[in-house]
């Protein structure tokens, strides 16, 4: 297309001492067009012409292409065959010069450092700490492939308000081998408590005082700080059991306690940025638009704020990144907007290279709001658990893979930004828009390269340049007349592409297209919306093509093998595995 566009905009400024930007766009069914432009109808009213007889002029200049003009003065581009299986077949192998061309070279060797998941020690990990991990890592693996160097961030609160909330209600009980359910119960005891009674409340005020000071100090000899120790350690292995089940690996965890110091720095260093304001100190945003915010409180302690500032900092000293990517709920777009507007006006560098974004909820049908702070939340580990249960009892499967597909894709194929409803039946259909449909679309693809070229062919993903029959992989190239070319005395005629065969090559050489977007955008959905059209077109291919004994089964092997390396390396971005069987 960009070649097509930069072909139009060259004649155009030829014909008509005119500079345009000329639209292009994949031709609509039905017109036997692969793409479309109406350049010539922009055009017609600065010319002073009819918009049709510009089109024609234009369609006449363009030497080497078919061009047809439609309606009033529409030109319809068709390309032939070989050039869709040229493109196909120098994919390549999806290695890092393949990546490295899609990002022009944008982020290759740079480093990125994606922040999400951020759980809290002393809370447990809810429906959306699933989602914002799984989006996570499929923008950290968009990275990867465009040849960056990723690090995967996590950070948590093991000190704030939440923890003295739950060891608050620890305290009172007789606990000898603590669970991670018990911390959740205490949690939302504590909470209840802090917001009904004033004794309470004054009590896990103080409490939260003496836990900064445990950590500080590294006290471990009092009742408190044995709780304290023993919770946390507790949570961060209930994390990495977690993450491990899905397929994640952090490579560094970010403890608040451990950017909360470099904060109160930061913040103590620019106090011609930020001002006292009652005791505490503040960043006022009115003048930008925005609102106020404590940054250190009137205890001394700095708030969520001032450990995000320290967090920003810790980040730069210990990797120099060339991006930071973070990832949260809407919920602090403007809290975050302030931190990063304070820094801005002291460290613009780092702001400059940091990108916030943000996404929705995850609701069940019913349309609740799920939070942990009542305790009415959907645990994650609770979704893992019920979609494999429903797999079980609907199609006999207890494949993991097939599980985390389904989740994996029912979250991604999602814009991210909204709010999303997760049904799980729908996730983990085999006929509809879902993971599992995409990975049976895989396997029905291995079965057919394995009847090919051997099961080796089919387990390896990658597409030869010759097959078990010495023809040269995809020689299918063919004048569009049809007239088959004359046979030499080892080599088949090649053939004109039918249409099911057409349709499914010229939507596997989009697959570039869609990288570039995915990446560019940070946007896993499309490339859900282009496997799932994708696994249609071969669906329709898989229906209408013979390929196994057919006269030309070795080259339809190879645009089979082709097609099942596409879909395999895009669900892999996406960290979807492929089952060996469905």
């Amino acid at each position: 297309m960009e070649k097509l566009r930069e072909q139009l905009k060259k004649q155009v400024r030829e014909l008509f001492g005119v500079e345009v930007e000329p639209d292009l766009t994949v031709a609509p069914e039905g017109t036997g067009a692969d793409f479309a432009s109406n350049v010539a109808m922009r055009l017609a009213g600065q010319l002073g012409r009819p918009p049709r007889e510009v089109a024609e002029e234009i369609a006449a200049s363009l030497e080497g292409l078919q061009v047809e003009v439609a309606g009033p003065g529409f030109l319809n581009f068709m390309l032939p065959d070989e050039y869709f299986l040229e493109k196909v077949n120098n994919f390549g192998d999806f290695g890092a010069e393949f990546g490295k061309n899609i990002s022009q070279g944008e982020y290759f060797g740079k480093t990125v450092i994606c922040e999400f998941s951020d759980p809290n020690p002393f809370k447990v990990l809810h429906v959306g700490h699933l989602y914002t991990s799984v989006v996570g890592d499929a923008i950290s693996r968009l990275f990867e492939f465009a040849g960056a160097k990723v690090v995967r961030a996590n950070f948590g609160g093991d000190v704030g308000l939440h923890v003295a909330k739950t060891l608050w209600a620890l305290e009172k009980k007789s606990v000898e081998d603590l669970t991670i359910e018990d911390i959740a119960e205490c949690y939302v005891e504590g909470t209840n408590a802090y917001e009904e009674s004033q004794e309470a409340h004054e009590e896990i005020t103080a409490l939260n005082k003496q836990i900064y000071e445990i950590v500080r100090d590294h006290v471990d000899d009092t009742r408190l700080a044995k709780l304290y120790w023993q919770g946390r350690e507790l949570s961060y292995k209930y994390f990495k059991k977690f993450y491990a089940r899905i397929g994640l690996k952090f490579d560094v965890y970010y403890p608040e306690s451990q950017t909360a110091g470099r904060g109160l720095d930061v913040v103590r260093e620019h106090m011609d940025v930020y001002e006292e304001s009652d005791g505490a100190v503040v960043f006022k945003g009115e003048p930008y638009g925005l609102h106020t915010r404590v940054f250190i409180n009137k205890e001394g302690l700095p708030t969520y704020e001032a450990k995000d500032v320290g967090l920003l900092f810790t980040k730069w000293d210990d990797y120099h990144f060339d991006k930071s990517v973070v990832i949260t709920g809407n919920d602090i777009i403007d809290y975050m907007k302030v931190v990063l507007k304070s820094v801005s006006m002291y460290a613009p560098e780092l702001t400059e290279r940091t990108v916030h974004l943000t996404h929705g909820n995850v609701r069940l049908p019913g349309n609740e709001k799920m939070s942990s702070r009542k305790g009415n939340f959907i645990r994650a580990v609770d979704i893992l658990d019920r979609v494999a249960e429903v797999l079980k009892e609907s199609y006999d499967s207890e494949d993991e893979k097939v599980a985390l597909g389904a989740i994996k894709y029912a979250f991604l194929k999602y814009k991210v930004g909204g709010n999303i409803e997760f049904s799980v039946d729908e996730s983990v259909s085999m006929t509809g828009n879902s993971g599992p449909y995409l990975q049976y679309s895989a396997v029905r693809a291995k079965k057919v390269v394995s009847a090919v070229f051997g099961s080796d062919r089919s387990s390896s993903g990658r597409v030869g340049s010759a097959h078990r029959h010495g023809r040269a992989a995809l020689n299918l190239a063919l004048p569009r007349s049809g007239c088959p070319a004359e046979e030499g005395p080892s080599q088949k005629s090649p053939y004109e592409l039918s249409s099911h065969e057409r349709k499914l090559v010229k939507k596997m050489a989009g697959y570039t297209e869609v990288l570039v977007e995915a990446l560019n955008e940070m946007a896993p959905h499309k490339i859900c919306a282009y496997l799932y059209e994708l696994a249609q077109e071969f669906s329709r291919f898989y229906e209408n093509v013979k390929v196994v004994g057919s006269e030309y089964e070795a080259e339809r092997g190879e645009m089979v093998q082709n097609y099942l390396k596409i879909l395999t390396h895009g669900l892999g971005l996406l960290g979807i595995e492929v089952p060996e069987k469905m």
